[in-house]
């Protein structure tokens, strides 16, 4: 008797261990209906189309002379400059706007000695634009029966025939310096150039006739004769911007204004 409870027990617990509990089913709404979201045939056909449709466009601008370069249009730069950046573009002429990579064409711009900077755009349907910033030229560089232009970072943009550019101030290298087109001129003439671009921006370049160098001392001489002593190549910029002040208040026989200490200039 005992046994059989035993064993009706057990059977219980067996049963009890094994109920599976059902989880509530979700409404019929609420299952999620992927067919939605697959695109029907006609609209996979319509993009298709299109995608078609703009390879087609895209190879008749490229491959036909719908947008082939009739004109380079350049601004910005002086006649001289004009002609060179004309040659460096004649290529394009003939090929499709939509070839031409704008980014290239302006490294290739760059290159040329005379330019600081160029901007390339296409101006659909015919005509490449190039927009130009010339070099400053600042100093005649003189070495033998040579001169060239150089600029107030020491680049050598131009050979020009010796006497031609009367109004500019002569720099002599020593005989026997290599000077090239688009290279830099002696190191130690840098400080000039960078004292005489240094007078275009303070307004005083068209009165610089020349520039001396004394070890480390820069002197401008002024076309009037006054000498600007500067002292050495630090903080040029203020120097002259303090220099143009002074030269209103004192005499035309003034021999020299001494603005080596920018903040005591004396004038004698």
């Amino acid at each position: 008797m005992v046994g059989g409870r035993s064993e009706r027990g057990s059977r219980r617990h067996a049963a009890a261990a094994s109920v599976v509990v059902p989880f509530p089913r979700g409404a019929a709404g609420a299952r999620l209906d992927l067919v939605r979201f697959v695109p029907s045939g006609r609209s996979l056909a319509a993009t298709f189309g299109l995608l078609v449709a703009i390879g087609v466009a895209y190879w008749l601008a490229y491959s036909t002379p719908l947008f082939a370069v009739h004109r380079v249009e350049i601004s910005g730069a002086p006649p001289a400059l004009q002609r060179q950046v004309s040659r460096a573009t004649e290529d394009l002429v003939g090929r499709s706007l939509v070839s031409i990579h704008p980014e290239e064409v302006e490294g290739a711009l760059r290159a040329l000695p005379a330019v600081a900077g160029a901007s390339v755009d296409r101006a659909f349907p015919n005509t490449l634009v190039v927009r130009i910033a010339p070099e400053r030229a600042v100093a005649v560089i003189r070495t033998g029966k040579s001169a060239w232009l150089a600029t107030g970072g020491g680049k050598v943009i131009r050979a020009i025939p010796v006497g031609t550019q009367r109004g500019m101030p002569r720099l002599w290298v020593a005989r026997g310096a290599t000077i090239r087109l688009g290279g830099q001129i002696p190191g130690g003439l840098v400080p000039a150039t960078r004292a005489l671009a240094a007078a275009h921006v303070a307004g005083l370049g068209g009165r610089v006739k020349g520039v001396r160098t004394t070890g480390e001392e820069l002197t401008l001489v002024l076309r009037h004769g006054t000498e600007l002593r500067l002292g050495r190549d630090r903080d040029i910029g203020m120097k002259l911007a303090i220099a143009r002040r002074v030269i209103p208040l004192v005499g035309s026989g003034t021999t020299y204004i001494d603005v080596s200490v920018p903040q005591r200039p004396v004038a004698g």
